[in-house]
């Protein structure tokens, strides 16, 4: 138990480690057989926080302490007492998700669409690609707002408002970009990103400015829902 924590804390590298260690003693107490006994709903919700707190320990471009940590999150799901098997259902799956996306600033609209493609049915067995693929995909989505956003941070220039003509030039790009790569070959993942640079980007709105047309302007949520589509379009969803 000692060694996983500090295990934990390397993985995770926490400002105090201190405070991280008591948080993580707590939330395997919660979680043990006395606090979650018998698969009660008050025991599932402490399993449903615990794994909630695995998940959000590393981010996910650090792949092996985020398997890990999805892994252990998956089987701290599973114990669900003496009379029923064990395992992870749909529907605890899909409360998970819909905790993870609560973090983020994405529109209610846009993870809707996205858990709509990923989640599974209340009684269905989520196996575990299953479950690490649906978790990844709501990290990654909070991440692509984030970054949209900041995005947006630029284009409007603090006013509050920006070009139509600027915004819709960059959400073609980024369009462009996922389109015509193919994900499952780790190399365009970089020809996506050269598409994405600065230098890209500053030729297209350039572009878009010199146009004879009516300037009219695109509000940050309109931003927002339109680049993540473009995300979520991406999305394989789960058969």
């Amino acid at each position: 138990m000692v060694r996983e924590a500090l295990l934990k804390v390397l993985e995770a590298r926490p400002e105090e480690p201190v405070s991280f260690l008591a948080s993580y003693f707590e939330k395997l107490v919660l979680s043990g057989p006395q606090g979650g006994a018998a698969g009660d709903r008050h025991g599932q919700q402490q399993r449903l926080v615990r794994a909630l707190w695995y998940v959000r320990l590393a981010h996910h471009s650090h792949r092996t302490a985020f398997n890990n940590n999805v892994s252990m999150a998956y089987e701290c799901l599973s114990a669900r007492g003496r009379r029923k098997k064990p395992g992870v259902n749909g529907r605890i799956y899909s409360e998970l998700l819909k905790k993870i996306c609560q973090d983020g600033e994405a529109p209610e609209e846009v993870v809707s669409f996205l858990l709509r493609k990923i989640q599974c049915r209340d009684h269905e067995a989520v196996p575990f690609d299953v479950f690490r693929y649906g978790v990844l995909s709501c990290f990654v989505l909070l991440e692509f707002v984030a970054k949209a956003d900041t995005l947006y941070n630029v284009l409007d220039d603090g006013s509050g408002v920006a070009d139509k003509r600027v915004c819709q030039a960059v959400l073609d790009t980024l369009e462009d970009a996922l389109g015509a790569s193919d994900f499952s070959v780790p190399i365009h993942y970089l020809e996506a990103g050269s598409k994405l640079g600065p230098d890209y980007l500053a030729l297209a709105m350039d572009k878009a400015l010199l146009e004879r047309k009516i300037c009219s302007s695109m509000n940050r949520e309109e931003f927002l829902k339109k680049a993540t589509a473009l995300f979520i379009a991406k999305v394989k969803p789960i058969d």
